[in-house]
């Protein structure tokens, strides 16, 4: 009896500090963003102009996930987002800057509930930096121009990076192949040519 005591006092104590440690990890991505002075962001877009938005202009220009993900670093609920499983053709592009990010030709289906990806489509792209937690390090994934956090890169993913780009939905917007050449992706085309 003692012993289903203990053993239960353990998985209670073992699921707290999951939930402390899940937590805390979206806590410190908000309070570092909290704590910076309110600027503005300058990012030069995918049709290579200058442009400014305020934070304001942000928030009324996404919806209040896509903020949260892009400028807290949060993270939408697993199976309840956009693209999880999204099979359409095409490219995924940063929602703010609209600079290319992901293939439909490199996701693939992890299971998690977000899309996953097993390599960037520009790597130019992508900024990557190391996102400290409770259980350790992880490696956040950014958009360049604009700095928008996208989700984590994990090494368990498939062959033949071994790759997980597990990206959250509000960050990315999605360009069907038959609308890239008039969005200005032409050049990406060569992609799905096989």
């Amino acid at each position: 009896m003692k012993k289903k005591v203990l053993y239960g006092m353990l998985f209670v104590l073992i699921g707290s500090l999951i939930t402390v440690s899940v937590a805390s990890g979206h806590l410190s991505g908000q309070e570092k963003h909290q704590n910076e002075e309110e600027g503005d962001l300058t990012m030069t877009n995918y049709n290579g102009e200058t442009v400014t938005y305020s934070k304001k202009e942000l928030k009324d220009m996404l919806t209040s996930v896509q903020y949260k993900v892009t400028q807290k670093d949060g993270t939408e609920r697993a199976f309840e987002n956009k693209y999880w499983d999204n099979t359409d053709e095409g490219i995924y592009v940063d929602i703010i800057s609209k600079e290319p990010l992901f293939s439909s030709v490199d996701k693939y289906k992890s299971g998690t509930g977000w899309p996953s990806f097993t390599q960037p489509l520009s790597e130019e792209n992508i900024v990557t930096k190391k996102d400290q937690g409770i259980f350790g390090s992880r490696t956040e994934v950014r958009s360049k121009e604009a700095d928008s956090h996208l989700g984590h890169v994990f090494k368990d993913g498939p062959q033949p990076t071994g790759l997980r780009y597990c990206m959250n939905s509000a960050a990315l917007e999605f360009i069907p192949k038959e609308e890239m050449a008039e969005r200005g992706y032409e050049k990406y085309l060569d992609e799905f040519e096989q």
